[in-house]
């Protein structure tokens, strides 16, 4: 399931040259070189490869049946799609002789990696404007992206099945089911579960009348993409990582790069990036009550996750709703 939350994933574990070669014969990508894991590889699935014929990216011991056959299907779609730049090599070997487990060789993307706070603090106000315009128009590209059901692809099915109960069920149980969740490590009271009862009340309509299903990344933030300088400015170089894809309401994928530029205290560009993705979004009713719930869900998976592994960075005197509450409300539109 793409729409599952891992919080851990299965390591690649010793990994030899020999190995490699084979993988790399198998594809006719020649002679390998060198191989080192990756600084940015989510639960370390990855490793760097350079080889004879070029610079790969090596992806294995997936974390659920066919999740790189889901990765090729999003990424093969909006390499022809878009002008994006994802990986322009994704093969995918279901075979398990040579590593225990499937894998994934991609064409390793260029560019710097800005969630590096040592790339980022050197930014000028500009440059940080660029940015905040590029993830802007970058999400609105991908977003062209329509479907014809709410719902997730299923990568062995080859087909995108429909929530059950409905999108909107689908992600208010969701919410619920990870603020009870987070009761497992904090304090949640009854009043923060009436406060979100209440702002899910509150939405509610404007998400019933969502009636076109837009690609949602699932995981929109500056970990997974690349930038390099062109000119003067900067300018997107790559974009990866599709493992939590889905098709829903494309306003979510704001709230992870929101978050990151309130918790660092840039109100400015986060005002600067959604007024950009809401000049682009062709779905603009019931905007701001539909931003409320999508930084609400992320805000309760932060929050639980926060407390879980003891990372807590704000007052704990505070209830979830007060901590919540700062960050759910639309900034201002205008500039």
């Amino acid at each position: 399931m793409t729409t599952e939350i891992f919080f851990s994933s299965p390591k690649l574990g010793d990994i030899s040259d020999e190995q490699l070669q084979r993988a790399l014969y198998r594809f006719n990508l020649g002679e390998l070189i060198s191989f080192t894991p990756t600084s940015k590889g989510v639960g370390q699935q990855t490793l760097f490869l350079q080889s004879s014929t070029g610079n790969y990216v090596l992806k294995g011991n997936p974390l659920y049946p066919g999740q790189f056959i889901e990765e090729k299907y999003y990424i093969d779609h909006l390499r022809n799609t878009t002008t994006l730049p994802v990986p322009r090599l994704y093969i995918v070997d279901e075979a398990e002789d040579i590593f225990g487990w499937s894998y994934a060789i991609m064409s390793r993307l260029s560019g710097v990696h800005l969630s590096d706070p040592a790339a980022y603090v050197d930014l000028s106000d500009t440059e940080r404007e660029q940015v905040a315009s590029l993830l802007a128009d970058t999400l609105a590209q991908m977003q062209r992206w329509k479907a014809d059901r709410f719902g997730e692809y299923k990568p062995l099915e080859g087909r995108i099945v429909e929530f059950p109960e409905g999108y909107t069920s689908w992600l208010y149980n969701r919410i619920r089911y990870w603020l009870s969740d987070a009761g497992n490590y904090s304090m949640v009271t009854d009043q923060d579960i009436e406060w979100m009862e209440s702002l899910l009340r509150d939405s509610e309509q404007a998400f019933n009348e969502l009636s076109i299903p837009t690609f949602v990344m699932g995981d929109y933030k500056l970990d997974n993409l690349l930038f390099q300088r062109q000119g003067d400015a900067w300018g997107l170089s790559g974009i990866f990582d599709f493992t939590t894809g889905y098709f829903g309401d494309g306003l979510a994928d704001v709230c992870r790069n929101m978050n990151m530029y309130l918790d660092r205290g840039e109100g400015e560009m986060a005002g600067r990036f959604i007024r950009e993705y809401y000049l682009h979004t062709t779905s603009k009713s019931g905007f701001a009550e539909r931003y409320r719930v999508h930084m609400l869900h992320q805000r309760v998976l932060d929050w639980g996750c926060a407390y879980a592994i003891n990372e807590v960075t704000w007052d704990r005197e505070l209830s979830f709703s007060a901590w919540a509450s700062q960050f759910i409300e639309l900034p201002e539109m205008s500039d």
